[in-house]
């Protein structure tokens, strides 16, 4: 994809998670929605043995919101850079 030596597997995890969690309340994601499609472990004990739903639905829409970000900076949305 080009990325050699500039971005990683979990540099794209990071930024998606970074991006989805602040957007989550424009967006209506909610946080477990955002860490189960991004594999993270849920770290209380309790809630993962009993939190078996998997959000289908959730994820679609929330893919696509990210799909259409996506979309919209490669068009040339506005873009904050970072580094001059």
């Amino acid at each position: 994809m080009g990325y050699t030596g500039k971005m990683t597997g979990h540099g794209f995890r990071s930024a998606a998670s970074t991006m989805l969690n602040e957007n989550k309340s424009k967006w209506g994601i909610h946080k477990d929605t955002i860490e189960l499609q991004l594999a993270h472990v849920e770290k209380n004990a309790s809630r993962a043995a009993y939190n078996f739903a998997e959000y289908l639905e959730e994820r679609l829409a929330m893919m696509q919101q990210w799909a259409d970000h996506l979309d919209a900076i490669k068009a040339g949305a506005k873009v904050i850079a970072l580094r001059a």
